[in-house]
């Protein structure tokens, strides 16, 4: 079990910067994979990023490569999310999300592939 808490999240012009912050409870945050995940008001929840469990593999949407970075300090079971470049679509609630059932180099992608999330952070990028 492992409790995630976002934090960061704001209003902030496009073209602007956020990092975003998931702390996680417990002593065994390197034993997870973590992810990022966003959802904008009627639609999917969408992958962002992910990294494995180590920090040395990682990996990202499409949407946002180039623009957002993912990373984790592992000794303060903390997990970031550093978004550049901010555009208006990517206004959603950002979550977290974090799985101990993948090997130590797996990055996950997929929503199903995670056990516990937390409860998001708005996101909010004006044009």
């Amino acid at each position: 079990q492992v409790q995630l808490v976002e934090s960061g999240g704001g209003l902030v012009q496009a073209g602007g910067s956020l990092r975003l912050s998931c702390a996680a409870s417990g002593r065994t945050f390197s034993s997870y994979a973590m992810g990022w995940f966003r959802q904008a008001p009627g639609k999917e929840r969408e992958f962002v990023a992910a990294i494995s469990k180590s920090g040395g593999f990682t990996s990202s949407a499409d949407s946002v490569k180039g623009r957002f970075t993912i990373s984790r300090d592992n000794a303060k079971n903390t997990v970031y999310l550093q978004m550049n470049s901010l555009k208006p679509e990517d206004t959603a609630v950002y979550y977290c999300a974090a799985t101990p059932r993948f090997s130590t180099i797996l990055v996950v992608t997929t929503k199903v592939g995670y056990d516990y999330w937390g409860q998001g952070t708005q996101v909010t990028v004006s044009s």
